[in-house]
């Protein structure tokens, strides 16, 4: 772990104990807290009272992030080990109202910019570092990519920063990178500046990992395809999480062959900025999943430098 990231983690971990919450039991992120268990810990939707607006003090982010839920129906081709989302209850209308997400992501800028949020719990208790804004966050309860009207909402988005009413703002999208090839989400990406940040889902090395992990009928190697695709033409970030599943750590083999496939990436020629590595922390919906210890997820981070040349960072 990089000395720099080290202390943030001390640092945050230290404070989310104040706050009540035990990083050994949940951690606080940019993926939208949507599970019965979260919500009772950190209530962050019900005291903003928003529907697709959220706001929580994420460590990747090393601080305050606003999420944008792209799938409050849940919509996910995914349906991850370490998950909190019940995809058995995905319903509803698959379109985002815009209108009301950008009159919500304006009200929630305000708390943030005008230090108002402090004064609504949890994050009455939080120190001031921590309650900077770091980046608005598309993400949610699914993947962000398969929201009908995905151009719509980056247009929202980037319309309420355009505005001038707050201070320039990163936009960040948070996606399994299963649909990026898609018309629409190609002109979306489009709106994005050099500034913003799009972190993609790399799980596993195989196709078997990603069965056993991400549980879908997504090929492995169109997720490669398109990292590498929207990597020759924009920096990108690789979300890795290795999950403990009924005690058992990652085989061998399957780090292995994910270090293998880092390798690929890069020579193809996308532009990796980093690697998160890093583990569940949040309460899943799968009873046999836990956290990898951080001795483990240390040594296939400095595996990942030293045999690609590439940034990793654990969290």
């Amino acid at each position: 772990m990089h000395l720099e990231n080290a202390k943030f983690c001390e640092v945050w971990r230290s404070n989310m104990r104040r706050i009540g919450v035990y990083p050994e039991q949940y951690m606080i992120t940019t993926d939208a807290p949507t599970s019965r268990s979260l919500r009772a810990r950190i209530p962050a939707r019900e005291c903003l009272g928003q529907s697709l607006v959220y706001c929580v003090i994420s460590q990747r982010a090393r601080g305050l992030s606003i999420g944008v839920n792209m799938n409050p129906d849940g919509l996910c081709n995914f349906d991850c080990v370490y998950c909190e989302v019940d995809r058995r209850k995905s319903s509803g209308d698959h379109n985002v109202d815009v209108a009301r997400m950008r009159l919500e992501l304006d009200q929630v800028l305000d708390l943030a910019m005008t230090g108002r949020l402090r004064d609504l719990p949890p994050f009455h208790v939080a120190p001031a570092d921590l309650l900077e804004l770091k980046e608005v966050a598309l993400s949610g309860d699914g993947e962000p990519t398969l929201c009908p009207n995905f151009r719509e909402v980056i247009e929202g988005v980037a319309h309420v920063r355009a505005a001038g009413r707050w201070p320039f703002f990163k936009i960040v999208l948070i996606t399994n990178g299963t649909g990026l090839q898609l018309p629409h989400v190609r002109s979306g990406i489009e709106i994005l500046t050099s500034y913003d940040e799009i972190w993609v889902k790399l799980d596993a090395g195989t196709q078997r990992g990603m069965d056993l992990v991400n549980r879908s009928d997504v090929r492995i190697e169109t997720v490669l395809e398109n990292i590498v695709n929207l990597g020759k033409e924009r920096p990108i970030v690789i979300q890795s999480l290795f999950p403990l599943l009924r005690g058992e750590e990652p085989l061998p083999e399957e780090i292995d062959a994910y270090l293998e496939r880092l390798k690929a990436l890069h020579d193809a020629g996308a532009k990796i900025e980093s690697i998160q590595v890093y583990s569940a922390h949040r309460p899943a919906i799968h009873p046999d999943c836990g956290h990898l210890p951080l001795k483990s997820l240390s040594k296939i981070a400095r595996r990942v430098r030293d045999e690609t040349g590439l940034n990793a960072e654990v969290f």
